[in-house]
């Protein structure tokens, strides 16, 4: 049997579709989950709740973790160590491998431009602390031989009928197809990493399901050479067949489009990651497995043919 913890999710969809090149065995946990292949078996959880954890990690080989906890940082530190927690617990109770898809926000913000596994953890933001403690908890448990994990980590990510989860579509995709101004977050000159959903889901799933790829951590593949602000939005215009109006956003009008848009309410603190290069590098994972990942302009193409085009 294998979990997917938050399946409910942008990435716990595409990783079960995924897996299912693996096993049958898969275990789709949510408050509401709904079958992705024929043969899900499905949990109704409240994953706030450690019996409700454990319970949903029993009898487990694999337990993925991609579940997303609403970006409020007080929900997050009130919700994620615990979380963690228990689920670290029950894996080494069911002797289950765990898998913890992960982001960047732990990294020191002076090492985004070229980021690798190694990349140093010195988290600028609160929210980044919040990540580092839960890589921390797995890392320990992995030292002293208890636990079995590994870390799956991503750029932020882009991709196909992802609205309301994708910075990228929220603040660019959405206003172009609308004929409004796009709001790339910061300086547009500055180049900035997407990782692709499907490549995501389906690079976890297979390391997931590869003995040796455990106690490491990986960084999913995603294409090099990133656009720039100014570019992704004209790429996407051209794409669109629409004018690449944009506009830069700063902290402050950051904060104040939180109004009108929930993904942007707790932004200000994460716009470290925008005034900067934002390089993401997957080398690792590309010469251990072969495996390219998605163009840019193969996603970008993608995205327009399957949300924009009847």
């Amino acid at each position: 049997m294998q979990t997917i913890l938050g399946a409910g999710g942008a990435i716990g969809k595409e990783l079960a579709r995924s897996l299912s090149n693996y096993t049958s065995e898969i275990r789709l946990v949510a408050r509401n989950p709904k079958q992705v292949n024929g043969s899900d078996i499905l949990m109704s959880a409240d994953l706030t709740d450690q019996t409700s954890i454990k319970k949903a990690i029993a009898g487990s080989n694999v337990v993925y973790v991609t579940i997303g906890f609403p970006y409020n940082l007080k929900i997050w530190r009130r919700n994620w160590p615990a979380f963690m927690q228990a689920v670290i617990e029950g894996c080494i109770e069911n002797n289950s491998k765990l898998v913890f898809f992960d982001n960047i926000y732990m990294y020191d913000p002076q090492y985004l431009d070229g980021m690798t596994e190694d990349t140093p953890m010195n988290p600028s933001s609160e929210k980044g602390k919040v990540r580092k403690q839960l890589v921390e908890m797995i890392l320990k448990e992995v030292k002293s031989g208890k636990l079995t994990a590994l870390i799956a980590r991503s750029a932020d990510f882009y991709g196909p009928s992802i609205q309301n989860v994708s910075m990228l579509t929220e603040t660019v995709i959405k206003p172009l197809t609308e004929g409004k101004t796009a709001n790339w977050m910061g300086p547009l000159n500055f180049k900035h990493s997407f990782t692709h959903i499907k490549d995501a889901g389906q690079a976890t799933a297979l390391l997931g399901n590869t003995p040796d790829a455990y106690n490491q951590t990986w960084h999913l593949p995603t294409a090099s050479n990133p656009y720039t602000g100014k570019e992704w939005i004209e790429k996407f215009a051209a794409a669109l067949q629409v004018k690449p109006k944009s506009r830069s956003v700063s902290r402050f009008m950051a904060g104040l489009m939180g109004v009108f848009v929930p993904v942007m309410r707790e932004m200000p603190e994460m716009m470290y990651q925008y005034d900067r290069p934002y390089d993401f590098n997957s080398d690792k994972f590309i010469k251990r497995f072969g495996i390219l990942p998605t163009t840019y302009d193969e996603g970008i193409a993608e995205i327009v043919r399957i949300d924009y085009q009847s």
